[in-house]
């Protein structure tokens, strides 16, 4: 990575910072005149700091005052940009080796006292998770997370005490990953978001273990898509690429598509919007592609008109609403409709694109078939869009049918 790359990461790495203590530029560079008591600094200093086009140099201990981290690590940040290879700042870690450290519960009981399973077994339980990944397809993460952790607990510990050869072991191992995937999603969904981590984890080691680079990919790409939309933007930026490098140019199409969907969707939610962009060019490219590796069944659903929602939703986070609005109504009007939570996620996103278009009448109407989409869904993530949704319809409370919406739904905000 040359210089300028780095200087650029840096930049964003500061924004990031800035954006969690909720300062604009122009309050950060205001607050650095009143810490250091020197007057000359302003919003485009902090501009081109976050540019990469110049460095923050002897400003970094206030710096380290305003944004409440520790001095050396904005100094390691910093050697960082300059070039030095040995520093590495936080949330840029390179690897998924450095970034999700191996070890976890995948060690194998002493004397393996358990019964002796072959490929039958294993075939019955990637059946079993192949099930959970088609239930989660009409059913919520509230209804799927107890059936999905008591498969990942029989799994682990079939794993942990059965006999088997080195092949049905690597077999059992691939499913473990893929039944870690799907038990983090379900979790996640359900707001269980520790309970996700853990399942994503223990199934990045069991991938790792089994070789299964791509679906290492898949596992550590739903784990950065969870820290993306909690609090931990940088990292699942970071966190997103390294999937796509650890899954390689040789991924299958479709995986390396959904990786890459991931990539623009941690951009964006860092405000790097020409990454995102570029990464979404790449996804379509990726689909395209001919050749390859058939698609794995855990990529069943990735499709042409699931990377255009991707696409809608990074242009409604860009505020590009006359992009995202056109792809969300055309997708929208031809999707499954027995797909409840899907539809009411992808209806949040064009309601906040049509409020952002000045269209406050047809995002209430989106509004409404939200709530009536999700009302009895056990779905963390609807619930948390549809508040999404009701405080971007705040401003315009004074169109009647609005305040219609806002009157007969508000209490969903105190939630």
């Amino acid at each position: 990575m040359d210089v300028i790359e780095r200087r650029r990461r840096f930049g964003s790495y500061l924004a990031t910072l800035r954006r969690s203590t909720g300062k604009s530029q122009r309050q950060l560079a205001a607050h650095l005149c009143l810490l250091s008591g020197i007057q000359s600094l302003t919003r485009n200093e902090v501009s081109r700091w976050e540019r990469g086009v110049r460095a923050p140099g002897p400003w970094l201990a206030i710096l380290s005052r305003a944004l409440s981290v520790p001095l050396p690590d904005l100094q390691q940040a910093a050697a960082y940009a300059r070039g030095e290879e040995s520093a590495r700042p936080p949330g840029m870690l390179l690897t998924l080796a450095e970034l999700l450290p191996t070890g976890g519960p995948l060690e194998r009981s002493a004397g393996h006292a358990g019964r002796r399973i072959g490929h039958p077994d294993v075939r019955l339980l990637a059946g079993r998770v192949h099930a959970l990944r088609l239930a989660d397809d009409v059913l919520s993460g509230g209804d799927l997370i107890a059936p999905a952790f008591r498969e990942l607990r029989r799994a682990v510990d079939l794993y942990r005490t059965a006999s088997f050869s080195d092949e049905t072991g690597r077999g059992l191992l691939v499913q473990l990953g893929e039944l870690g995937q799907i038990a983090g999603w379900v979790a996640s969904d359900a707001g269980r978001l520790d309970d996700a981590e853990y399942a994503y984890r223990l199934g990045i080691d069991a991938a790792r273990q089994a070789g299964q680079h791509a679906l290492v990919g898949n596992l550590a790409g739903s784990l950065a898509y969870q820290w993306s939309n909690n609090g931990r933007e940088r990292d699942a930026a970071d966190m997103a690429q390294a999937a796509v490098n650890e899954a390689g140019p040789d991924a299958p199409p479709a995986a390396r598509a959904l990786f890459l969907d991931r990539v623009a969707w941690t951009q964006t939610r860092v405000g790097e919007a020409q990454a995102a962009m570029r990464a979404l060019g790449e996804a379509h490219d990726a689909l395209s592609s001919e050749g390859g590796a058939q698609a794995p069944p855990w990529a069943y659903w990735v499709s042409r008109a699931e990377l255009e929602v991707m696409d809608a939703r990074v242009f409604t986070e860009l505020h590009r609403p006359l992009r995202a609005v056109p792809l969300l109504t055309d997708v929208l009007g031809r999707y499954d409709t027995t797909h409840a939570r899907e539809l009411a996620l992808y209806r949040s996103w064009l309601a906040v694109a049509l409020a952002d278009a000045n269209e406050p009448e047809r995002a209430a109407a989106e509004a409404q078939r939200i709530i009536a989409l999700s009302g009895e869904l056990a779905s963390d993530r609807t619930a948390a869009r549809t508040r999404v949704v009701l405080e971007r319809l705040q401003p315009y409370a004074a169109v009647p049918e609005v305040r219609d919406v806002l009157n007969a739904h508000g209490h969903l905000l105190l939630h």
